[in-house]
């Protein structure tokens, strides 16, 4: 009998998503005859029984296309706005898993989905997880797809940033995405050519970044690109963020509401503080060296258009993949990319997990080498 397979999209989109659907649609319809729907907006449409046969003709065509067919949301099972309310549906979710008689749920996504795939593994159902972020910070997978695409934006801005900062003098501040991980900032940065490159994993010193960029203009470079991590902090704030998140862990250990909603809500400001840390950056630059300063931040640019070879590929082998696993009754798993290769990772190891830079990582090697300020 035909296998039945559900997929869904769930999380921030991102390039490289058509091209994984189309790889586990194709691979399961046309290889091993199964039955493939996909469910609209994330998890919400799984709630929401909200459904597209993805046959022959809906898979056509889409390999090139940024964004994702079926749409997204950051919607998780157990905690869904519904109404006016927060609601757990996660019981709603498992009886059309079973309305549906699937036999597989694939959920593309990145860190978050991993995480509500694994509660939905918890009540019974087989999942599998694909790696999808621009930020590449899913853990125990080489790289996600959808961060070379935005390797591919993040770097042609800073190429292009090179020219009006060289044309009149200034100092360019480029903020990239990245979340609380600095892999697209520092592969950018090192592929751009940047003069500092700030990182999460690395909280900075703003007076060491102004010195950096003033041994530059002595030594007759008149001009610096700063490229940043939405994610980067001073070390004064980060440091303030570290202890909060610290007394709030040591709060929920003891079991005390008050002092663990204090610090959750020191957390909040700090992180809302953050939206606006890199203007501020480029203020204070301007006031220690007394350069034109600019400020370029790329947000959801980088989420967009046409996914790269390196993507596609990517993609389209990890979907094709699935489609094996699945065959081979294969579940609970994250299909890892592993040099050419896979690996199906149990999802316990991934769910909650981030991979972060190591600060020995050969990268920031040879962004030190290169002479490149680290903000330390």
């Amino acid at each position: 009998m035909a296998k039945h397979i559900g997929i869904l999209t769930a999380g921030g989109d991102s390039p490289g998503l058509n091209a994984a659907i189309r790889g586990v649609g194709k691979a399961s319809t046309g290889y091993y005859g199964m039955n493939v729907i996909g469910f609209r907006d994330g998890f919400r449409g799984l709630m929401e029984n909200r459904t597209v046969r993805l046959d022959s003709s809906v898979l056509s065509g889409i390999l090139t296309i940024g964004g994702t067919i079926l749409g997204t949301s950051r919607d998780k099972p157990h905690r869904m706005p519904v109404g006016d309310k927060t609601l757990d549906m996660t019981d709603v979710l498992v009886a059309n898993y079973h309305k549906h008689n699937l036999d597989a749920l694939v959920c593309l996504g990145g860190g978050g989905t991993a995480k509500n795939a694994y509660r939905l593994m918890q009540h019974g159902l087989n999942v599998i997880t694909l790696p999808k972020t621009i930020d590449n910070d899913v853990a125990c997978t080489d790289t996600t797809f959808g961060f070379d695409t935005a390797l591919t934006i993040a770097t042609e801005a800073i190429d292009r940033l090179h020219s009006t900062a060289h044309s009149h003098h200034r100092i360019i501040v480029l903020e990239v995405m990245g979340h609380n991980a600095g892999w697209l900032a520092l592969a950018a940065g090192i592929a751009g050519g940047a003069d500092v490159v700030l990182i999460p994993e690395i909280p900075y010193d703003v007076n060491k970044v102004a010195d950096a960029i003033m041994q530059r203009s002595r030594g007759g470079k008149g001009f610096s690109i700063v490229c940043v991590s939405e994610g980067a902090m001073p070390k004064e704030e980060a440091e303030s963020l570290r202890a909060a998140q610290e007394a709030k862990a040591a709060a929920k250990k003891s079991k005390n509401g008050k002092k663990a909603e204090a610090a959750a809500e020191t957390i909040a400001e700090l992180e809302s503080e953050q939206a606006s840390s890199t203007v501020r950056l480029t203020r204070q630059l301007e006031q220690l060296t007394r350069l034109e300063s600019r400020v370029t931040i790329l947000g959801h640019v980088q989420r967009g258009g046409t996914p790269s070879a390196a993507d596609r590929l990517l993609a389209t082998r990890l979907g094709t993949a699935c489609a094996d696993l699945i065959d081979q009754g294969v579940f609970g798993v994250m299909i890892a990319a592993r040099g050419d290769g896979f690996e199906p990772v149990p999802l316990e190891q991934v769910a909650g997990h981030r991979k972060t830079v190591p600060l020995d990582h050969p990268w920031i090697e040879s962004a030190r080498h290169l002479g490149m300020n680290m903000g330390d």
